[in-house]
C-alpha cells in the first residue's frame, strides 16, 4: 500500500528559511521541489511541508492603534518534504500539490478574515486568535483530505477534493497573494 502524507507546519512569525517556495497558480510542484530525505519506514511515497506563515505591524498614534497591515504566505519547505522515487508517479504529485493548494485556501480564508478586521487597541490578540484558529482547522482539513482518500489511494475521492480545493480557490481568488 502506497501511501503519502502531509506534514504542516505553521509559523507565527515571517521566517527567513534557506529554501522556501511561495504558492503560485501558475508553478506547479515538481519532484524536484523534494529535498528531504525519504523516511523509508513511514510506508509513504512522499510527504509535503507546507505552512502559512504571518507577520504584522501595528501603529499606533497616544497609546491607540490607528492601522495595522499583515503578510500572509503560503510556503513550501523543499528541505523538509520528500520523495521515495521508487514509489513516485504523475498522480502521487498531483496529491501532494492538492496539500499545498489546500495550504493556500486557508490562507486566503485567513486574509479574508483578516481584511473584515476593523482597527482596534485590541487588533494584536484579535489577530493571533485568527491565525490560531486557521492553522487549526488547516490541519484538520489536511487530515481529514488523507483520512478520505486514503492518502491518496481512492481517485474518485482524490478528483472530488481536486474539484472541490479548486472550485474554494476560485471563490476566494480576491484574496490570493500579491505576486
Amino acid at each position: 500500500m502506497i501511501r503519502t502524507f502531509v506534514l504542516l507546519i505553521c509559523f507565527f512569525s515571517l521566517q527567513k528559511e534557506k529554501s522556501i517556495i511561495l504558492w503560485n497558480e501558475n508553478n506547479k510542484l515538481s519532484w524536484h521541489d523534494f529535498k528531504g530525505k525519504p523516511k523509508p519506514d513511514s510506508g509513504a511515497a512522499a510527504e509535503t511541508a507546507s505552512g502559512i506563515s504571518f507577520g504584522f505591524s501595528i501603529k499606533k498614534t497616544n497609546e491607540n492603534v490607528v492601522s495595522f497591515s499583515t503578510e500572509v504566505d503560503t510556503n513550501f519547505y523543499p528541505e523538509e518534504s520528500w520523495v521515495n522515487t521508487d514509489l513516485a508517479n504523475a498522480y502521487i504529485l498531483g496529491h501532494e500539490q492538492l496539500h499545498f493548494d489546500i495550504t493556500e485556501l486557508f490562507a486566503r480564508k485567513f486574509r479574508k478574515e483578516i481584511s473584515e478586521l476593523k482597527v482596534s487597541n485590541s487588533i494584536k490578540v484579535e489577530l493571533k486568535t485568527l491565525y490560531k484558529n486557521n492553522a487549526s482547522e488547516l490541519d484538520k482539513h489536511q487530515k481529514r483530505y488523507d483520512e478520505e482518500t486514503n492518502h491518496s489511494e481512492n481517485l474518485e475521492i482524490q478528483k472530488q477534493w481536486q474539484r472541490y480545493i479548486k472550485l474554494e480557490l476560485k471563490k476566494l481568488s480576491k484574496y490570493k497573494s500579491i505576486e
